[in-house]
């Protein structure tokens, strides 16, 4: 069983915020009292040893962040409150790697006696792999674009970029050559939102969907979404096939080579290393074939007799 390792935490509890948020209109415009229980996820091992608050986050400064941030922004759901503020709190603080947030209005207008209506959400920064090809065009700069797009993204962070490989078309063969990489990112997306930005950044270099495994200005895979094994109409992680795609784990096996592939239990080196050997066999055995089916030939040539030769 694959344990991960805890992050410490930093607790903030019951900060009031007067703030203007609600579905009726004299919510937003009178006013009222929330509370907000927050706990930052983080790594305090060195703050602690060296007594030093340059390593660990000054809990302060986040109080005074979440009071300006709901007082400058008005929303009617605490449900779009607490969304957008949880994912503003973890752009803001790079040391802050999840955050558990609740947003409690006590002074909600309902009724009836109650004690406190709230909303609790649990965001964090997810690491994803991706597949990048194109066979179209300049595909050099098909490629560069699309790193550039995901750059750009408010919501993802792109931390490492293979090395591009030249390969032969997969699936249908009548086609281009393709360039092939890999990118490790970090993203406060769900996996369908990030499938949705992909999609995006294809449509903006022209990807025509037409034929399956036919030629692409720009393909974006999904390979890995944290260790997570999910499965919807839209979407399934780890990509299915990507044991079977040289063009895919020998470019990834140089940015996550122990990197374990959750259901099949290999690291994506080993993946690699794996399929290399059995398309050498396979290669071998075909070479094997068509000697075989060659030597009758041969042979037949050099018993044949020539003009003049008895037999």
């Amino acid at each position: 069983m694959m344990k991960e390792i805890r992050d410490d935490e930093i607790r903030i509890e019951q900060l009031e915020v007067f703030a203007h948020h609600g579905v009726l209109s004299e919510e937003q415009e009178r006013g009222q009292i929330f509370q907000v229980n927050a706990v930052l996820y983080t790594n305090i091992h060195r703050a602690g040893r060296e007594d030093n608050l340059f390593y660990s986050i000054d809990y302060s400064q986040v109080c005074q962040f979440i009071t300006d941030w709901m007082q400058q922004n008005t929303y009617q759901l605490l449900e779009a409150v607490a969304e957008k503020l949880s994912k503003a709190i973890l752009l803001k603080y790079d040391k802050v790697t999840a955050v558990e947030l609740e947003i409690r209005k006590p002074e909600a207008p309902i009724p009836l006696p109650f004690g406190c209506v709230s909303v609790k959400v649990y965001r964090r920064w997810h690491t994803a792999y991706l597949a990048v090809g194109s066979n179209m065009g300049d595909k050099v700069q098909y490629i560069a674009g699309a790193i550039r797009a995901l750059t750009a993204h408010p919501q993802i962070n792109v931390k490492k970029v293979s090395d591009l490989i030249q390969s032969k078309p997969y699936g249908v063969l009548d086609q281009d050559d393709f360039l092939n990489g890999a990118l490790e990112i970090e993203t406060l997306l769900a996996p369908e939102e990030l499938l949705d930005a992909l999609h995006e950044i294809e449509d903006a270099a022209g990807r025509v969907r037409v034929r399956r495994w036919g030629p692409r200005t720009l393909d974006l895979d999904l390979l890995f979404y944290d260790k997570l094994v999910y499965e919807s109409d839209n979407v399934i992680i780890p990509h299915p096939d990507l044991q079977n795609r040289d063009f895919v784990l020998e470019p990834l096996s140089t940015l996550a080579p122990n990197y374990r592939h959750p259901i099949l239990g290999e690291t994506v080196l080993q993946l690699f290393q794996k399929l290399t050997k059995i398309q050498q066999e396979k290669a071998a055995q075909a070479k094997a074939e068509q000697a075989r089916i060659e030597q009758p030939k041969t042979e037949s040539v050099l018993t044949e007799p020539t003009e003049g030769q008895e037999i």
